[in-house]
């Protein structure tokens, strides 16, 4: 028998203590979903969701009467979160669709375990254990986790009627959970059905494009939807790019120890085009950090070959770091590929860990005077000030932001004299 009896998220008292309540006088509660795909699969559990089939008004009575608060974070739809020292669990209600049109389902609450699996979508997503840890299988979903098969449950096409956003969750869970080829007939489905995505709203499609993104290798399953037509569907910058640089980028993180960047692993596999990424990031409703994050790479300037560290100083300075950083690392991961054998490539990817680190570290040095200075020199308020301020800076910058306030001070006064 199949359990997770033994781990120590499941042996956690305040989970035991929900399962419990839940289970007295007539109701029954498993936890199901993530948790136990998780636990089988060996990877952390993170949130812990709890199915029952009480309806949500009696979760939540039984919960005030045992001194547990209930949040009705989704109570329409039979979810309710119990707060146990200050740890949520989510509880829902079983289900069972009455209505689908592709974008959100209409559901009525039910008793039965295995009408609630068959409405998941995906097999591995399916599973519950009991409240001693027994895992249980309506689905055949033990097998796709030991083989780490991405399945839908039962026929592909009408799993993915019922919510066009799984095409995009089959290939999320791919990249995450997924081994060798993703199953054909979910493919097929997928592909029969990219121009659905139409349908959905921006932000659902980027929050799941962003969880894609978010794996530990996206590649084969930015290669599979590329493959379907997926890709182009939601990414259409994509289509003459290529996703190539992908591979490499995520070589380079494990390498270097970065952290998965959605953002810049997004901007591994399309153009740097200001217009365009501006385009991109309203279409798909950005927020506005993310969106900044993209237009300050498009717009940061591609590094001479043989760029000193002086003139590194100056791009930093009039660009910033933020684009340069997201340069540095795509061209850092590029070389590094291109490293095996090529000495030349080998040189370039030492100077480019030079640079990223000198960029990742900058702080820009602060122009040591201003407009009001000018104005106190004795320059009339207006555009001649904003023009003499600028050729103080340039001179600034052109030595190496060594002058201080004094010299660049006594500059001015010399400034003055010769235009009088």
């Amino acid at each position: 028998m199949t359990s997770v009896a033994d781990e120590a998220w499941f042996r956690d008292p305040a989970l035991q203590r929900i399962l419990t309540l839940l289970n007295a006088d007539g109701g029954e509660a498993r936890v199901a979903g993530g948790a136990v795909r998780n636990a089988l699969m060996g990877l952390p559990v993170a949130d812990v969701d709890v199915a029952t089939t009480l309806v949500p008004e009696k979760v939540v009575e039984r919960a005030v009467t045992a001194g547990i608060k209930a949040v009705p974070t989704g109570f329409e739809h039979g979810t309710v979160t119990l707060v146990i020292g200050g740890h949520g669990f989510e509880v829902t209600t079983l289900r069972r669709d009455i209505e689908t049109d592709g974008r959100r389902a209409k559901v009525a609450f039910g008793t039965d375990w295995q009408t609630d699996a068959e409405r998941r979508d995906l097999t591995i997503n399916a599973l519950y254990a009991d409240a001693q840890g027994a895992v249980i299988d309506l689905v055949k979903g033990l097998p796709d986790i030991d083989t780490r098969t991405i399945r839908f449950i039962g026929d592909a096409a009408e799993r993915i009627a019922e919510d066009y956003l799984r095409i995009l969750r089959f290939f999320r869970f791919f990249a995450h959970y997924g081994s060798g080829r993703p199953d054909a007939d979910g493919l097929r489905a997928c592909a029969r059905a990219k121009d659905k995505l139409s349908t959905l709203s921006a932000e659902r499609i980027w929050a799941e494009t962003k969880k894609l993104l978010s794996a530990a290798d996206p590649s084969r399953a930015l290669l599979w939807m590329r493959q379907a037509g997926v890709l182009t569907e939601i990414l259409p910058e994509t289509e003459k790019w290529g996703i190539d640089g992908i591979h490499g980028l995520v070589a380079a993180e494990k390498s270097l120890g970065w952290t998965a960047d959605p953002i810049l692993r997004l901007a591994a596999i399309v153009p740097p085009d200001a217009e365009r990424l501006d385009a991109l990031a309203k279409r798909l409703r950005m927020s506005n950090a993310e969106a900044a994050e993209l237009a300050a790479w498009a717009n940061a300037p591609v590094l001479p070959d043989e760029v000193t560290d002086v003139g590194f100083d100056r791009l930093l300075y009039r660009h910033g770091a933020e684009g340069l950083v997201i340069r540095l690392r795509l061209a850092l991961a590029s070389a590094r590929t291109a490293a095996e054998g090529d000495p030349a490539a080998m040189r370039r990817s030492a100077r480019l860990s030079v640079l990223l680190k000198r960029a990742e570290n900058y702080e820009k040095p602060v122009f040591p005077v201003g407009g009001a200075d000018i104005v106190a020199a004795g320059v009339p308020a207006g555009k001649r000030v904003g023009e003499i301020l600028k050729e103080l800076e340039d001179l600034w910058v052109e030595r190496n932001f060594t002058l201080d306030r004094a010299a660049l001070t006594a500059r001015l006064e010399d400034m003055i004299r010769r235009s009088l």
